[in-house]
């Protein structure tokens, strides 16, 4: 799928109030050349897509967010609008089986639920993008997890960290149950999120401490496909190019959250001290 760029320029040019020759003049190009784009007559540069699309967010004209706006207006009964932060281009249809075996879940397709949460897992990576989905909800099998023992102890078994334990009837109850469905919504895990996970797995902090240090970081919540069946119900709908100016925002942004979020985490740790059960209580 490629950019919207001619449609794109347009709605740029018109909501700065600009000709096609002002525009032209802003980004250091000729008139023809915002022409042919906006007419889709040619396909442009990758110089030309970063131009224009940093010119926007420069002016403040966060189109991306714009465009979640308004497809999220148009969603018809039963639907959903996701967001996949995609570090390279998507080819051909949507593979379950393509990810990482040690992703939160396992293999599957991993989306979110916002644009803003899609582009801060990206926005350190050249190229990267945003696709927006509409997804069918109907007729699928569900699992939907909180902020809670049962989350923390299968994410930690995805991500390699209970292989001692990987036999115990626990754990392979829970291993069980988050495949057997098609999709899963439940909170995002990020690698901070995952060192808190481990700090618990290696008998650190207790259960009760862990899941309160979890809940501070609210990251929100991911949907992850696991059936081909649930991935057949997700459609792409946009594909939104990221300029390097957007990209640098999103990272300073993640990085003053990221340090709310560990003060957090701090007081969470002193305020549920001993409180719980350590993983050896717990698994014995």
């Amino acid at each position: 799928m490629n950019y919207n760029f001619s449609q794109d320029l347009v709605s740029i040019r018109e909501i700065s109030g600009l000709t096609q020759t002002e525009l032209a003049k802003a980004i250091g190009v000729e008139q023809v050349t915002i022409s042919r784009n906006e007419l889709g007559d040619t396909y442009p540069s990758a110089k030309l897509l970063e131009q224009v699309y940093s010119y926007a967010f420069h002016k403040n004209i966060q189109l991306n967010r714009l465009k979640e706006m308004l497809w999220t207006d148009d969603l018809e009964e039963g639907h959903k609008l996701l967001f996949h932060g995609a570090k390279s281009l998507i080819e051909g249809t949507l593979d379950v089986h393509k990810s990482r075996r040690n992703n939160d879940f396992g293999q599957g397709f991993y989306c979110g639920e916002t644009y803003d949460q899609a582009i801060s897992f990206v926005s350190g990576f050249k190229g990267s993008c945003v696709y927006l989905l509409d997804f069918e909800e109907q007729n699928l099998k569900c699992n939907r997890y909180s902020v809670n023992q049962e989350w923390m102890m299968t994410i930690a078994y995805y991500r390699g960290t209970l292989r001692e334990y990987e036999e115990h009837p626990l754990i392979k109850e829970l291993v069980t149950r988050s495949r057997d469905c098609d999709y899963i919504i439940a909170p995002i895990a990020d690698n901070r999120m995952y060192q808190i996970i481990n700090s618990f797995i290696e008998g650190e902090i207790t259960d009760e401490q862990c899941r309160h240090c979890l809940a501070a970081t609210n990251l929100g919540f991911q949907y992850v496909f696991i059936s081909e069946l649930a991935a057949s119900k997700l459609k792409m709908v946009e594909r939104c190019y990221i300029s390097e100016n957007e990209k640098e925002y999103y990272k300073k942004r993640r990085s003053s959250d990221a340090k709310l979020g560990s003060d957090k985490v701090r007081l969470a740790r002193i305020q549920y001290r001993g409180k719980g059960r350590y993983i050896d209580e717990i698994l014995k």
